[in-house]
């Protein structure tokens, strides 16, 4: 059984509090620089590939680039998909290399050559399905987890483990080392290419989320080079959406030593978001369902084997304000499973049973705590011996600031007659 609950809102006045101290001139200078950037910025809109829409212009470049192909090549193919031979998925394709370079034929076909000839000498269309013996980093360095609110998969970096030195040492200590990793992010970019469409109007490219928290800027540098370029070299348009979370004041630094590496057209697809701000970010794109438990999500590595993840119910939590989501209909005997979460949580939570019989005790399940902004999801269940509701309260009277939330729960009636 599972059904909408409703969520009752309590406003508790504000106490005067002091003034906050103003932040030093230098972090506010430079993140205000960062956000205008940001502004200006143009928005990115996804290609449908679908080759009827294409400007006069554009087909004609396209037939410029498959004659090209006759010419040249003949036999190629890339994620096992023939370049000629009127595969419409091929379309997408050879769409992808002309988008990167503005429909230029003579540099698209360029681009397209020269990644043909990595792909070969580096073996990427078998390295998916290679052990690189990286298990340590599988799960937290880069994979992939879920899908965005219009199906594209979701690939997390985080590199912030590498403030270890130990652990730098032993992926990046020399050449060889950078490069078995190197090999390995290509493969798991690879590994979320196969979940890709490759179909006029499907799910033609993927979103990358990168946690900078942590993250040592001057240890990477190489690394993060060669991985921006290695990308944008051989894999156009592969990116609908780039969002840079926990990102520190001091980004604008990092941003100008990757940028002259990245188009325009890649820098439009950029959304950049400060510390604190990343579960209110992720969810404007992200359901809560299909986000990881660090970032204000409810999925847990474990879930995705389980088939489909149930819904979630959004909400969100005002300054000054006290939510109590009830559960009602609760039978006795029955079992009843939740999962709540609020990005950023800094306030306090319970859960109790109300019975409906009248002279029954409250029952608190889970007593009131102060959850830490760290925390992730609460998973909890409780068996009723008596029919009543459960009250779930999230209390952020002692807050000002806005956060979004979301929880689930299913009611398994009791199987004994």
């Amino acid at each position: 059984m599972e059904a909408s609950s409703p969520i009752s809102m309590q406003q508790t006045p504000q106490k005067d509090q002091p003034e906050a101290s103003p932040k030093p001139f230098r972090k506010r200078f430079v993140t205000s620089l960062m956000e205008a950037a940001t502004l200006r910025s143009p928005s990115f809109k996804e290609d449908t590939y679908f080759v009827s829409r294409l400007k006069s212009s554009e087909k004609k470049a396209l037939q410029e680039f498959k004659d090209k192909l006759v010419a040249s090549h003949g036999s190629d193919s890339m994620w096992g998909i023939p370049l000629l031979g009127g595969d419409e998925r091929a379309d997408v394709i050879l769409l992808k290399f002309l988008r990167a370079r503005d429909f230029r034929v003579a540099d698209s076909f360029n681009m397209l050559e020269k990644c043909l000839a990595w792909r070969k000498e580096f073996g990427a269309d078998d390295v998916a399905e290679e052990d690189l013996g990286f298990k340590e980093l599988e799960g937290v360095v880069a994979y992939m987890h879920g899908y965005d609110r219009e199906e594209h998969p979701v690939c997390y970096n985080a590199y912030g483990v590498f403030r270890d030195k130990d652990m730098y040492e032993r992926i990046f200590g020399d050449e060889e080392k950078l490069k078995k990793f190197l090999r390995w992010r290509v493969q798991v970019l690879e590994r979320g290419i196969k979940l890709l469409h490759f179909k006029p109007g499907g799910v033609n490219s993927i979103i990358q989320v990168t946690d900078l928290k942590d993250m040592p800027k001057r240890e990477l540098r190489v690394a993060s080079n060669q991985i921006l370029s290695l990308f944008q070299d051989n894999y156009p348009e592969m990116v609908a959406r780039k969002i840079f979370i926990n990102v520190p004041w001091y980004f604008s630094i990092l941003y100008s030593m990757f940028s002259p590496f990245l188009t325009q057209r890649t820098k439009s697809k950029f959304v950049i978001s400060k510390e604190g701000n990343v579960a209110e970010t992720l969810y404007k794109f992200i359901r809560p369902e299909d986000m990881p438990v660090q970032y204000g999500g409810l999925s847990r590595p474990s879930d995705l084997q389980n088939g489909p993840p149930k819904p979630a119910s959004e909400f969100t939590v005002k300054g000054g304000e006290k939510v109590n989501i009830q559960i009602e209909g609760i039978e006795a005997g029955a079992t009843i499973t939740w999962d709540i979460v609020v990005g950023g949580w800094d306030l306090e939570y319970s859960a109790e049973f109300v019975p409906n019989a009248e002279g029954s005790y409250t029952i608190a399940v889970e007593k009131p705590r102060k959850m830490a902004p760290s925390e992730e999801a609460v998973h909890n269940s409780f068996m009723s011996r008596e029919a009543g509701r459960l009250v779930l309260s999230v209390d952020n009277t002692a807050s000002r600031r806005r956060k979004v939330a979301a929880y689930r729960y299913v009611v398994r009636k009791s199987t004994v007659v």
